[in-house]
């Protein structure tokens, strides 16, 4: 008898610590991500985990911080993930334990507030739009923007530049197209996701830059395209490496996106300004996820929501005018998981 009870107690104890055990299991899976950083693809990463959240239950809070926020931020592992514009070197990336890849391509894109102009109807190139930043175009009728627009009637108006005032990869984008086509501004200003501005207003993210250029005439300023066209801002069109006059568009952003070489050994380390395409867009950029190294379970979870958005989040992008990457990058991608026993 007295066998059969300590018995029964054993049993009793046991699946008691099996309920914990299950029950610390279930505590720790998470129901929610948290990820901070670039701005640029904050519209998308919105969507994708809206509907994720409906199919999972897992809400993925991704706040809009800016680049410099979301590498600051997943280095002293305050976040999930982060996210960043400007992709990180690989020396980077080994020396503070993170893994790095890409999710989407975006174009950065000129935009301005002249009433008197047509949409999307103005032209420039790489040294007019580095003079204006620079402060040495500071009138719209400036000569050499006549002679790039001569059907145009230009006013006689101050142009005032706007930039990012916080850290930030869309800047690190357009700093590092303006640092390759203008000499000046490599000697100058160089490139990052803050520099020191010559010239022009600060706004916080491309939400602020994108409603300082809506609300204020004769401005110029620099945005991702999905806050351009959501915004109905006007576009400028570009002079690219080929000197052919190219508009921000699908077709425009691939063919730029084509000649990069995306390589896991790298991280996927790489610039995409100013492509040799014929009819690439000059000012185009991958945008990337940072996960720190050693945080292999919450780094699985958040590899399943890209791994999703991957599979099922195309049209979504297209939508929202990001090119989808091409499926052999994707599963690049996956195999650099599989290396890092995260997928």
């Amino acid at each position: 008898m007295k066998k059969i009870i300590l018995l029964l107690f054993c049993l009793i104890i046991s699946l008691g610590l099996t309920a914990c055990k299950e029950k610390k299991e279930e505590a720790s899976h998470k129901k929610f991500l948290n990820g901070a950083g670039a701005s640029f693809p904050y519209p998308l990463y919105a969507n994708w985990a809206d509907k994720y959240y409906k199919l999972t239950g897992i809400k993925i809070n991704y706040q809009s911080i800016g680049s410099g926020g979301g590498i600051r931020q997943i280095i002293e592992r305050t976040v999930d993930f982060g996210a960043s514009d400007k992709p990180l070197t690989p020396q980077e990336i080994e020396k503070n334990k993170l893994l790095q890849f890409p999710t989407v391509i975006g174009a950065v894109v000129p935009v301005i507030n002249l009433p008197e102009l047509k949409r999307n109807s103005l032209v420039l190139d790489g040294e007019t739009l580095c003079k204006i930043f620079l402060g040495k175009i500071t009138k719209w009728n400036d000569p050499e923007i006549k002679k790039l627009n001569p059907d145009i009637k230009l006013p006689d108006k101050n142009i005032t530049p706007v930039y990012r005032s916080d850290g930030s990869g869309t800047t690190a984008i357009f700093t590092h197209y303006l640092s390759q086509v203008c000499p000046a501004w490599k000697k100058e200003i160089g490139f990052g996701t803050s520099v020191k501005w010559k010239t022009g207003i600060g706004a916080k993210g491309n939400e602020g830059v994108s409603n300082y250029i809506k609300r204020t005439p004769y401005t110029i300023g620099y945005v991702e395209y999905a806050y351009a066209f959501q915004n109905k801002l006007t576009c400028i069109g570009l002079k690219n490496s080929k000197g052919n006059i190219v508009a921000p568009e699908e077709k425009t952003i691939k063919e730029a996106a084509k000649t990069v070489d995306l390589d896991p050994k790298k991280h996927f380390y790489a610039w995409l300004t100013n492509a040799p395409g014929e009819k690439a867009w000059p000012i185009t950029g991958a945008t990337y996820i940072l996960l720190a190294k050693d945080n292999l379970k919450i780094n699985k979870d958040v590899v399943k929501f890209f791994d999703w958005a991957f599979k099922h989040g195309d049209k979504i992008a297209k939508k929202l005018t990001y090119v989808p990457l091409p499926e052999e990058v994707k599963e690049k991608i996956r195999n650099y998981w599989k290396q890092n026993q995260i997928y």
